[in-house]
């Protein structure tokens, strides 16, 4: 029985070996990966170059310009992100010193009031408590009092002085934090400036562009080979994802957790940004010769553009005429596509929460209004958008 029982622990420690080596073995497959997914997405941002085709001057002289805005927002929004952290830090340190300004005026009228009453304790001398003979019970009584009293004053006196140290140590503090506020808002204005400028040069980019669509034959012409470079690309993202991401593949990468599949989600997405939808799935474009793939929002520059379900960003780059893109892969085929953005919030490989901010709303790839264009694909082909968003 006792060799059963040491076989039994043997056995039982042997197999939770096992299982905390799986795991930890899982952990460096997994890792191993995601690097492989990594460089899999840098080699099709690679290839994606090809895919774009010859472009006129023109249309690279708006894709600069817009390129720029989406790096100038970026860091102007990083430093108007810092400025609030700091802000809120000066206020906090100018609360903490109002407060301690308060404290040391009660400690002063505590102390104050502590004086007057030691002097009239005063009165009451050991000397003269003798002379009054008074018994040696109530000598030691008020001498006990006294010794507290004397205490208590001591301890409000360091209590005071430590709140004069602390004010006197804010003070440098709050005006250093007043300096890197003065000098983060001249680089905001500075880079605010900047992208004033770049707006201008992008505006004048597009005006040229335009002008070289005369007619409707030449948009429809440029609409159409917008249309056949997504699809290149969106060939190429596919492809990638069916040989990096899919379930029980040698190099099968898992999604992030985020609860429901996406296949269960139909009618219940959030909207991927706040506004009207001018254009739905289905509808003519261009005279009735071209459908729209997806859906246009219509909405304010600077709005958040969120992710409608977990997943991995598989694109983040600028693209053509659909300007600065984001492609979210969300498993079982099912891939969303958010376009026209100002500015990127997310790199290719990063995983995304349901909700989570992916980008801002913008105009590139040369649109005249604001608004995202946003198009859900299963297995590579478009589907209504709006038959999976939430009733607004």
């Amino acid at each position: 029985m006792k060799r059963f029982l040491i076989l039994t622990k043997t056995f039982f420690a042997c197999s939770l070996l096992t299982f905390a080596l799986s795991g930890v073995y899982a952990q460096a497959d997994e890792k191993a990966e995601m690097a492989k997914l990594q460089k899999e997405i840098e080699a099709l941002q690679k290839e994606l170059k090809e895919v774009q085709g010859t472009r006129s001057t023109l249309q690279k002289d708006l894709e600069k310009s817009e390129k720029q805005i989406n790096e100038l927002q970026k860091k102007a929004n990083d430093i108007n992100k810092q400025l609030k952290e700091q802000n809120n830090e000066l206020n906090q340190l100018k609360n903490e010193r109002s407060q301690l300004e308060q404290a040391r005026q009660q400690q002063q009228a505590q102390i104050a009031e502590q004086m007057r009453a030691a002097h009239k304790l005063g009165e009451q001398s050991e000397v003269k408590v003798l002379l009054n003979q008074e018994s040696p019970d109530q000598v030691s009584r008020i001498m006990k009092y006294h010794s507290y009293f004397m205490e208590a004053h001591n301890q409000k006196m360091r209590t005071y002085l430590d709140t004069i140290t602390r004010i006197d140590a804010l003070t440098p503090e709050i005006e250093k934090k007043t300096l890197e506020l003065g000098a983060m808002q001249t680089e905001l204005d500075a880079q605010r400036a900047q992208l004033k400028n770049v707006h201008q040069t992008r505006q004048q980019a597009l005006a040229k562009v335009n002008s070289e669509l005369k007619n409707k034959n030449q948009e429809l012409k440029q609409l159409s080979e917008d249309r056949r470079r997504l699809q290149a690309l969106l060939e190429r993202v596919t492809s990638r994802v069916a040989t990096t991401g899919a379930i029980n593949s040698p190099g099968y990468v898992p999604l992030p957790k985020g609860g429901e599949k996406f296949s269960l989600r139909k009618g219940r997405l959030p909207w991927p940004t706040q506004g009207s939808m001018t254009h739905r799935f289905g509808s003519p474009r261009i005279a009735g010769q071209m459908n729209w793939n997806g859906a246009y929002i219509a909405a304010p520059m600077g709005n958040s553009v969120v992710a409608v379900h977990h997943g991995r960003v598989v694109f983040a780059d600028y693209f053509g005429g659909h300007g600065l893109l984001v492609i979210v892969d969300h498993g079982e085929g099912f891939l969303s596509l958010y376009a026209h953005n100002q500015s990127l919030l997310k790199k290719a490989g990063e995983p995304v929460s349901a909700g989570e901010a992916i980008a801002h709303v913008g105009n590139s790839g040369g649109q005249a209004g604001t608004g995202l264009y946003f198009e859900i694909r299963h297995n590579g082909k478009p589907i209504d958008p709006g038959n999976w968003l939430a009733r607004s």
